[in-house]
């Protein structure tokens, strides 16, 4: 308990969670139900929010309270290793490719809700968010919703970042970049090329 209060170090450890998940002072505001001026003491270590509001935070980032009231030293040793690749290829395991370029670490809690792994983006099709040489993390899996960021993998080349809109009749992988027309594939498409979806974005880590 001694790190309780301690305002120099929730400060850091917010602005480490909101730098992660790109969430702007706003964006916090509107998800805590707090002034501007009351997130931005918090932020600059001038006071030290009320529990109620420290439990919210970690609720939004998806982390434990701990995590924003102890230095980040402590946290990283709950961490589990993931391996960063730099492309994958259709038809190839996740488990089975070799040009492992780096790796990450992702807490406890996320590891246990299925296999993950890192990527590192290629090319500006997802500017702004997402550029080139960025790490996003993935988790495995073979479809996901409407509106969410998945690595697909198409005419059996190499897997690519796109936002995802499913329609009746076929999908349309979206880039953030309007420099990119959408690629629809109808439904008899999506089985002939293939295209295959193997998991969805579910962090981005930039590297500037």
């Amino acid at each position: 308990m001694s790190d309780l209060g301690n305002k120099e170090i929730m400060s850091k450890n917010i602005q480490y969670y909101m730098n992660k998940y790109e969430k702007s002072r706003l964006d916090m505001c509107n998800a805590l139900g707090v002034k501007y001026t009351t997130f931005t003491d918090w932020v600059k270590g001038n006071t030290y929010p009320r529990i109620d509001k420290i439990e919210l935070m970690a609720n939004y980032f998806g982390i434990e309270k701990s995590d924003l009231v102890e230095e980040k030293r402590e946290r990283i040793k709950k961490g589990v290793t993931i391996n960063v690749v730099g492309r994958v290829a259709a038809g190839i395991p996740i488990e089975a490719i070799e040009n492992i370029i780096d790796t990450e670490e992702i807490s406890e809690e996320m590891a246990k809700t299925g296999d993950f792994f890192g990527l590192q983006i290629k090319g500006d099709s997802m500017e702004p968010k997402i550029s080139k040489g960025d790490i996003v993390i993935v988790r495995k899996q073979n479809d996901a919703e409407n509106g969410q960021i998945v690595i697909a993998t198409v005419n059996g080349t190499d897997a690519t970042c796109k936002r995802l809109r499913k329609y009746r009749d076929g999908i349309e992988l979206i880039s953030n970049n309007p420099s990119y027309d959408p690629m629809f594939f109808s439904n008899e498409e999506i089985e002939s090329k293939p295209v295959k979806i193997i998991g969805r974005v579910v962090e981005l880590r930039s590297k500037f």
